[in-house]
């Protein structure tokens, strides 16, 4: 009876087994709150301050020196005023200024591609210092001096690809001016969700905007915004159908084939 050596199992590493506890801690979490929820209406996000998010990072980029204005006494003209009277554009950190997104875009890219290639190759020995008599007899099989190698060659490639995408977005939403830089730029960020019976649809912008971009309705496009991060998305019951379950999802990610 044969024996085969025994080799010692190496214990998974400590950060793997921790990533798989807290993912699975996780997915348990998420489950109890799931069914803690059943037959109810998903609750609304709590209005906060944007500031105090943990993924809020203020927005630092190339800027030009200040320039300082002198006051003027006796005179009603307001320095960095943009009239004569008070401009009700948002300006100021916390002022309300309406984002109008009307996305429409459409692409559609098509590559066909044809090869085709054929070579042939014949070459005969009917005269070799009188010795093409002999091939007959080293070689199993009879030869013809005059086909000794015949070579050929075929090959053919034929792709075809095509790319069809349509996107169509109208939405407004109210944003809130989160920081005004030192060149009179202003960050904003807006946040909007509407619940209907069991699902939740979200939309966030935020960006980067030039007060004289800002309509005197106090209104600004998409199109305007510089840094725009815009997400529309949602999360409910009808999400949670057309997504993969949790061991999928992972099978997926750590599946070679």
């Amino acid at each position: 009876m044969t024996r085969f050596p025994l080799i010692p199992m190496t214990p998974p590493p400590r950060r793997l087994m921790a990533l798989a506890s807290s993912l699975l801690l996780g997915a348990c979490a998420s489950a109890f709150d799931r069914m803690n929820t059943i037959g109810e209406p998903l609750p609304l996000a709590q209005i906060e301050n944007p500031l105090q998010a943990p993924t809020y990072q203020a927005v630092i980029t190339p800027l030009p020196p200040p320039v300082l204005v002198a006051r003027q006494a006796n005179s009603l003209w307001r320095p960095g005023a943009k009239a004569f009277f008070r401009d009700q554009r948002a300006s100021r950190v916390g002022d309300i200024l309406t984002v109008n997104v009307a996305i429409s875009d459409q692409a559609n890219v098509s590559n066909t591609t044809n090869r085709s290639r054929e070579a042939a190759e014949d070459a005969d020995v009917t005269n070799l210092f009188g010795l093409e008599a002999e091939f007959g007899k080293v070689l199993p099989n009879a030869i013809l001096p005059a086909s000794v190698v015949s070579l050929g060659n075929k090959s053919s490639t034929k792709g075809a690809g095509a790319v069809a995408r349509s996107e169509t977005i109208n939405l407004t939403v109210a944003a809130l001016v989160l920081q005004v830089l030192s060149n009179g730029n202003m960050v904003i960020q807006g946040r909007q969700e509407v619940r209907v019976n069991f699902e939740i649809r979200e939309f966030t912008v935020t960006g980067i905007v030039r007060p004289e971009d800002i309509t005197s309705a106090n209104t600004i496009a998409h199109t305007q915004i510089a840094e725009a991060r815009i997400s529309y998305g949602g999360r409910g019951q009808i999400t949670d159908v057309q997504q993969a379950r949790y061991g999928q999802q992972i099978l997926d990610i750590i599946a070679p084939f």
